[in-house]
């Protein structure tokens, strides 16, 4: 999948990320707050491994998005253009049973919207922005590369209590 991400797109993601953090550190620092907005970033950080698929071509699509929008902005706003090109990276891959456990994280993600107020909706939204755009960047990756390893253990692990019963566990 070939993703631009330039850093007008990360200033965007920056932001997004900093306005939803500060008001959760200024206010009490507690960690249910940021459920809603790492649920969405849970799922936007994963869809960027899920090359071919739908989660995958929205997160290149909200990657080259915001990052034009972002360059828009900076040059608009300073007069110095923000397009200069970052290389990109994945995470890694997911086996079939860790795509089982994207999709369960999907509909989680969508219950989740579904039952939400119109601030936590946002928050969802944001955090899947962010690290859409984030997850391409080589350093966030490399940070998150223990993240679809951990989709394919449990839904590995899935598959093996399923097949055999309660001796799996």
């Amino acid at each position: 999948m070939n993703v631009g991400v330039n850093l007008g797109g990360i200033a965007i993601a920056l932001a997004i990320l900093w306005l939803n953090l500060r008001k959760w550190w200024k206010g009490s620092r507690n960690p249910q707050e940021l459920i809603h907005y790492g649920a969405g970033s849970a799922l936007g950080s994963v869809s960027t491994i899920c090359i071919g698929g739908a989660l995958g071509w929205g997160a290149a699509g909200l990657a080259g998005l915001f990052s034009s929008a972002g360059n828009k902005g900076v040059s608009t706003a300073t007069g110095t253009s923000g397009s200069a090109t970052l290389p990109t990276g994945r995470m890694g891959t997911l086996t079939p049973e860790g795509a089982v456990m994207t999709c369960l994280l999907l509909v989680g993600v969508i219950a989740l919207y579904k039952t939400s107020g119109k601030l936590e909706k946002r928050r969802i939204v944001g955090g899947f922005t962010t690290f859409a755009i984030l997850g391409f960047l080589p350093g966030v990756a490399a940070l998150l590369a223990w993240w679809p390893d951990s989709l394919n253990w449990a839904g590995a692990k899935v598959v093996e209590v399923l097949g055999k019963g309660g001796d799996a566990l």
